[in-house]
C-alpha cells in the first residue's frame, strides 16, 4: 500500500481557468496522478488580487532584488506576492512535492524570463519565478518541478520516486516511533546507495543514534540528510553499481543465457536504451522466483505505483 503524497499544485493545470489568458492547461501527468496524491492547487496571480483574465506580468531583478511587475499599469506586485506566500506556507500540512507551471513568472521553478530591470525594453535572462523561488527557500530539498519537464520519462520516474520516498518519511516520522525510523531505512537501502552513498551512510549514522538523542531530534535530523540525499539526480555509474549489487542476490540461481541477458539489459540502460523501470522488473521478477525476501522489501524494486509508470518521453529536459 502506497501513501498518498501532498503535493502543491498550480491551479492553471486543470482545476481551473485561471491562467492570464483565461484558459486552464491539460497536463496528463498531473491528471494522472489525481487518484494517488492529494493535490493542493493553488494560483497566486489570482491569489493578489490579479483577475482572469489579466494583463501578463513579469520577473524583474532590481539591484540583485527580486520583483514581480505588470508592465500595462506599472504596478509592482512584490510586497503582495510575498505576503501572500508567507501566509499560505503558513498554512500548509507536510508537503512531499510541488507541481509548478512552467515558464510563469509567479510559478515556473526554472527557465522563466527574469528581466534586468523594469523597463518595458529591458533585457532578460532565466531564472525562477517568484512564488516557485518563496517555495524553494520555504522547503528546501522538496521535489519540485514543472509540468514541462515532466514530460520526460527520467525526469518524470525520478521526481516520483523522490516524491514517494518523502512521502513514506513523514508517515514513518508521525508514528513518533524509532522502530518505523529503522525499517524506513532499511528498506530503502538500495535507493539510497544508488542516490547517494555518502548521505545513506550520513542517515545510518543518525538512524543508530550513538548520541541517545530524543526520537522527535532523530527525525528531523533524518529529514535535513534525506533532503539532502535526495537532492540531485543520481549518477548513472551509481544507479548501475546498485543494480548490480541487487542483482547479485539472485545471480546463483539464474542460468548462464539470463545472467547474459541481464547484463545486456544493464548496458542497454547505460546506453539509455531502456528506462530504469524496465531493470528493476527484471530484478523483482527474479527476487520473486527465488523468494528473495530482502530484495522484495527493497521500495527501490517497486517505488511508486505502476499505474504511473508512462513510457512517453518528450525527450527533452533530460
Amino acid at each position: 500500500m502506497f501513501p498518498k503524497p501532498v503535493i502543491v499544485v498550480s491551479k492553471c493545470l486543470g482545476f481551473d481557468a485561471c491562467r492570464y489568458n483565461g484558459q486552464a492547461i491539460y497536463a496528463p501527468f498531473v491528471d494522472s496522478l489525481k487518484a494517488h496524491v492529494d493535490f493542493i492547487p493553488v494560483c497566486p496571480e489570482v491569489e493578489i488580487g490579479l483577475g482572469v483574465p489579466r494583463q501578463p506580468i513579469r520577473m524583474a531583478m532590481v539591484k540583485k532584488v527580486p520583483h514581480l511587475y505588470q508592465p500595462s499599469t506599472e504596478r509592482v506586485l512584490t510586497e503582495g506576492m510575498v505576503a501572500f506566500a508567507r501566509g499560505f506556507f503558513n498554512t500548509l500540512p507536510a508537503v512531499d512535492g510541488f507541481i509548478l507551471k512552467n515558464r510563469s513568472p509567479s510559478c515556473g521553478p526554472s527557465d522563466v524570463k527574469v528581466y534586468e530591470g523594469l523597463s518595458k525594453t529591458a533585457g532578460s535572462k532565466r531564472g525562477a519565478g517568484f512564488f516557485a523561488s518563496c517555495a524553494a527557500e520555504r522547503f528546501p530539498g522538496v521535489p519540485m518541478e514543472d509540468e514541462g519537464r515532466l514530460k520526460n520519462y527520467e525526469l518524470r520516474e525520478q521526481f516520483l520516486i523522490r516524491l514517494y520516498s518523502f512521502a513514506r518519511f513523514r508517515q514513518a516520522r508521525a508514528s513518533g516511533r524509532m522502530r518505523d525510523l529503522v525499517a524506513y531505512q532499511s528498506t530503502h537501502k538500495l535507493l539510497l546507495l544508488a542516490w547517494n552513498q555518502t548521505r545513506f551512510r550520513a542517515c545510518g549514522k543518525v538512524v543508530a543514534n550513538h548520541e541517545k538523542r530524543p526520537v522527535a531530534d532523530v527525525f528531523a535530523l533524518y529529514n535535513e540528510e534525506l533532503k539532502k540525499a535526495l537532492a540531485t539526480r543520481p549518477r548513472n555509474a551509481s544507479m548501475i553499481n546498485t543494480l548490480m549489487h541487487a542483482f547479485g542476490w539472485v545471480s546463483d540461481g539464474l542460468s548462464r543465457d539470463e545472467k547474459a541477458y541481464f547484463l545486456e539489459s544493464l548496458e542497454e540502460y547505460r546506453d539509455e536504451r531502456i528506462p530504469l523501470s524496465a531493470l528493476l522488473r527484471l530484478i523483482k521478477g527474479y527476487a520473486v522466483r527465488f523468494e528473495q525476501d530482502y530484495l522484495l522489501s527493497q521500495v527501490l524494486l517497486n517505488p511508486f505505483p505502476l499505474p504511473l509508470v508512462k513510457l512517453s518521453d518528450s525527450g527533452k529536459g533530460r
